[in-house]
């Protein structure tokens, strides 16, 4: 699990982490909701997502952290000053704050997360449509669900039905070039092979 190297801009990446212990980092409902109000509080300003999959006990991004021009004109059009945010302790901060707000909520100690967030660097598009299938099925994958279609806390359904949402989908749509290919492309296993050395599944 790589979880030291530096988030860069303009870079993809695959995010990942899970419970300590492998225990739970969702209990019910509202966590869900809470880890992306959260999620778009720190991470959305420094990062376009384009896949995404909350399980029980740990979760799956597709990102490309953003360019330095983009950061900067954000930051001149709201405070007239340069002060870019570092990635990584953007993510640490959603951690953190989810991790907290957790331990309060249920009376617990003691670390949540198992270490920090795992990150691979996706370095070639070709890889894009594999992994964002793989991230979509992974409920499915280990046994949450019977039909990874109906998990209601991945990006599948907002990227399928052109919800509203935090996703890139307009970006996605055209990786899979149209809609019609990205529906197909779910219907059968992701690719695992062609996307091997971004995939951790034994790290679940």
């Amino acid at each position: 699990m790589q979880t030291s190297t530096p988030l860069e801009y303009g870079q993809y990446y695959h995010i990942y982490n899970r419970g300590n212990n492998r225990e739970n980092i969702f209990f019910e409902e509202r966590n869900y909701h809470y880890f992306l109000k959260l999620y778009t509080k720190y991470i959305v300003p420094v990062a376009d997502t384009y896949a995404y999959c909350l399980m029980r006990n740990h979760f799956h991004f597709l990102v490309r952290i953003k360019p330095v021009e983009e950061l900067e004109t954000a930051e001149v059009s709201e405070t007239s000053a340069v002060l870019l945010p570092k990635p990584n302790l953007q993510f640490g901060h959603l951690l953190n704050s989810y991790a907290k707000a957790i331990n309060k909520a249920y009376h617990r100690t003691g670390s949540l997360f198992q270490s920090r967030f795992g990150r691979l660097l996706v370095d070639s598009d070709r890889y894009f449509i594999h992994l964002v299938t793989y991230i979509h099925q992974n409920p499915q994958k280990h046994g949450f669900v019977d039909d990874f279609r109906t998990y209601p806390y991945s990006s599948y359904s907002a990227i399928r039905f052109q919800k509203k949402s935090q996703v890139k989908t307009g970006d996605v749509l055209a990786w899979f070039s149209g809609l019609d290919s990205f529906h197909r492309c779910h219907q059968t296993p992701a690719n695992e092979k062609e996307i091997e050395h971004l995939l951790v599944d034994d790290f679940f």
